[in-house]
């Protein structure tokens, strides 16, 4: 017979402060975001003013000698303002597990860019016509922003709940995540947040006619997707007894279906193809010296409300139970305006030290512009040089684009592996891909020359090379194999 019994455990867990969370998430928004944030702040938290402190300003023109006060008047002391009347109208929110939307539709900066409806506007629109909870929702939202340029979901439920976990600080149950992913994958367009190819043409046909093309399309994906990626149309007819004509009419329907259902979206400024693309640093070349300047420009001044900060000191001891909840609520609204002021300048200062490290690092090819010029650069390094961790390095980077003389690079760009080559310098894989790129391109179509084949040319040139990583260069340039490249006249 089993006996019950409590034990105690001492284990030690990283968690993070509100703070810590605000600096994290901050990071990680590239210049268009963190314009929309600010935006959404300024209107959820009247704690939180835009401008100059009037205060500081006024401080200011007294040392310089400017006596001339302009008088400031203030929305909160107009006597039309009932405050007590304001904090029945408001939900008094638990700041710290307070989670914030950072891209709910009608955003007025969507004018920024050239018009059309965005792969992400079109999805958050879809979230709503659910039958999820508010806090679902929420979380629907975050998934959304995990889909790649290409309209994937290719992370996992599991690594879906560690992340939310560790950036929001929720704690989601795995079945809930997974079935919010799963409403997900039903949205339109068809194929959008599939886990691989494979997943998004099945997702396509399903929502199709199902005519006899149809269901054996759905069945070549299904069993022999491999065979198929690989043209081995003569072992798929034997084993499903099919004839030529019937092969074709199957593989028209598959090729005929979205391989990218972010494309769809021409207009899809979110994920990647938008008409304009704000630069997140520039860097200009005076003379040979490269000065590096954070863009700031749409950004504004921020400051916590003096007023705000005049009322926490008039509850200061607080006896009904309406003043312990206005100062509680004024107080959580000052606490979050000062953390979100400090939370920006923190990202600013981490990106200005990370991109002055990679320009640094990357300086012959920000002076000249030749890819040829690139070093080899991991993320480690930068975090070597700048004191950070890797991961911060990464969030940096993430999203986050420089403009050049030569013109405007994602930061992605500036970071690669590298190799020795027969002379004994590093080089980087940049400069592998490009020259094995350049074999493939050159090599006879009728013969196209095989990934054994390729690890011989390279070595020819200097570049050893070994197959596995031949292979894993090619398919990251999107070149299929020698089999597939193979043309006839």
């Amino acid at each position: 017979m089993s006996s019950l019994s409590l034990t105690q455990q001492q284990r030690l867990l990283t968690k993070l402060s509100p703070a810590q969370i605000q600096v994290i998430k901050m990071l990680e928004l590239p210049t268009y975001e963190l314009q929309q944030r600010i935006n959404e702040e300024l209107q959820e938290n009247p704690a939180l003013e835009e401008g100059r402190d009037p205060e500081e300003v006024q401080e200011q023109r007294v040392e310089e000698g400017n006596f001339e006060d302009e008088e400031y008047e203030n929305p909160l002391q107009s006597d039309e303002f009932d405050y007590d009347e304001y904090i029945d109208d408001d939900e008094l929110p638990d700041y710290a597990g307070k989670q914030t939307n950072y891209a709910d539709e009608g955003s007025s900066y969507n004018s920024t860019f050239a018009g059309g409806t965005t792969l992400m506007e079109h999805l958050k629109s879809q979230v709503y016509m659910t039958n999820m909870t508010k806090p679902q929702r929420h979380i629907a939202k975050w998934v959304l922003g995990n889909i790649d340029d290409d309209g994937f979901l290719r992370r996992s439920t599991e690594q879906l709940v560690d992340d939310i976990a560790f950036q929001e600080g929720l704690l989601v149950p795995d079945e809930e995540m997974a079935a919010i992913v799963k409403q997900i994958k039903d949205f339109d367009p068809p194929g959008v947040a599939s886990a691989d190819l494979q997943e998004c043409l099945l997702k396509q046909l399903e929502v199709k006619p199902q005519t006899d093309s149809i269901i054996l399309a759905k069945e070549l994906l299904t069993r022999f997707f491999n065979e198929f990626s690989q043209h081995r149309y003569d072992k798929i007819m034997d084993i499903l007894n099919i004839d030529e004509e019937q092969l074709k009419r199957a593989i028209s329907e598959i090729i005929h279906l979205n391989q990218k259902p972010a494309n769809a979206f021409t207009g899809n400024t979110y994920e990647g193809h938008s008409a304009m693309i704000i630069p997140d640093f520039y860097v200009e070349d005076h003379d040979g010296e490269l000065v590096l300047s954070l863009n700031t420009g749409d950004i504004p001044d921020l400051h916590v409300s003096r007023e705000y900060d005049k009322m926490l000191k008039d509850y200061a001891d607080p006896k009904t139970k309406d003043q312990k909840e206005a100062a509680k609520f004024i107080r959580n609204k000052l606490d979050s305006a000062n953390w979100f002021i400090e939370a920006i300048h923190q990202r600013n200062e981490t990106l200005s030290r990370v991109m002055t490290a990679i320009v640094q690092e990357q300086k012959t090819f920000f002076l000249e512009g030749d890819d040829a010029n690139i070093k080899p650069l991991k993320l480690q390094d930068i975090a070597e040089l700048t004191g950070y961790d890797a991961s911060t390095i990464s969030r940096a980077c993430n999203s986050k684009y420089v403009q050049t003389e030569f013109g405007i690079f994602p930061l992605k760009h500036f970071f690669s592996e590298s190799m020795t080559n027969a002379e004994g310098s590093e080089v980087s894989n940049r400069e592998i891909k490009q020259v094995l790129a350049e074999v493939i391109a050159s090599e006879d179509k009728s013969n196209p020359l095989t990934d054994d084949k390729l690890v011989e040319v390279l070595a020819e040139r200097g570049y050893k090379v070994a197959r596995r990583t031949i292979t894993k260069y090619r398919e990251m340039l999107g070149i299929p194999i020698a089999r597939n490249r193979q043309q006839f006249v």
